[in-house]
């Protein structure tokens, strides 16, 4: 999910204010879609005013019009996956982000996102990457939903993915996933089974403090 940052943070990390805060609040009401203001999204978020107002500069020089659609959304994430094809999970990426389900992220959605996953608590963290993986939004992880995550993160790391990708693999990390997670065996995983299970394992507890570093 490291990823998930994009093309928006790395660009504002790079960027300093250089005008008051009257300027920025000002320049975030001529956008078509006008986002919270900063006080609501300070109160909505991790970030400060500071942070925001960098985020939104690199956000709106990406989406002009103050929103991103799916097909905007996997061009900006394929930039990070030359050697792949980061289509389909750009996609599923992109529905936990449009929490509205409307076909489009706006500026909020996009910062509530991002604040839980740099600097939300572990469950909330947990929580996310959940909903990610739920992809029909039941509030169960079955198998079917687990393979087509498999199969989008392979897709995505082409040559780069190990072991390489052949016909069982796919099952045999749905395998391993659904024997660590499905505690009571009955061919689901809940919420509460995965997040009991990511904080049993080191290497996801690992996985999430590396978000930790990110801004």
């Amino acid at each position: 999910m490291g990823a998930v940052v994009g093309t928006l943070t790395m660009q504002t990390k790079q960027r300093r204010p250089s005008r008051d805060k009257a300027d920025d609040e000002l320049e975030m009401t001529m956008v078509c879609h006008r986002p919270e203001g900063l006080e609501q999204l300070e109160a909505q978020t991790n970030f400060s005013k500071q942070e925001l107002q960098i985020l939104y500069r690199g956000f709106k020089n990406e989406c002009p019009s103050g929103v991103v659609n799916e097909e905007t959304f996997k061009h900006i994430y394929a930039q990070f996956f030359p050697h792949g094809d980061a289509s389909m999970y750009a996609h599923y990426l992109f529905n936990a982000f449009d929490t509205t389900n409307n076909g489009s992220i706006k500026f909020k959605d996009f910062v509530v996102g991002l604040s839980i996953l740099l600097r939300g608590t572990l469950r909330e963290k947990l929580e996310w990457t959940f909903h990610l993986y739920d992809i029909n939004r039941d509030g169960y992880i079955n198998r079917e939903e687990m393979t087509e995550i498999v199969r989008a993160i392979y897709d995505m790391m082409g040559k780069y993915t190990y072991p390489a990708l052949k016909g069982d693999v796919p099952q045999q990390h749905v395998d391993a996933f659904f024997q660590k997670m499905d505690k009571n065996k009955d061919g689901v995983v809940t919420m509460e089974e995965f997040i009991i299970a990511c904080q049993e394992d080191e290497n996801m507890m690992r996985s999430m403090q590396l978000f930790e570093n990110v801004m």
